[in-house]
């Protein structure tokens, strides 16, 4: 699938919110970076890990969540 429909499904699946979903990539990607195995099947020397991360969201294996402030 091209980056391009990967970001959109991403998008679609944090309620269209694009702060979210950058800081979501941001976060997972650093985790990544630092030895965490992908969730998705995917040649880690091939793709960035921002790419996975979108991958991963893409696909709802990551569940994020936003928490409220009282």
């Amino acid at each position: 699938m091209r980056l391009e429909k990967i970001a959109a499904k991403a998008l679609e699946n944090v309620g269209f919110d694009r702060y979210l979903l950058s800081i979501a990539v941001a976060k997972r990607a650093n985790e990544l970076a630092t030895g965490k195995e992908p969730l998705v099947e995917v040649d880690v020397k091939k793709y960035k890990y921002t790419d996975i991360a979108l991958m991963e969201i893409a696909e709802g294996k990551l569940k994020i969540e936003v928490e409220k402030e009282s």
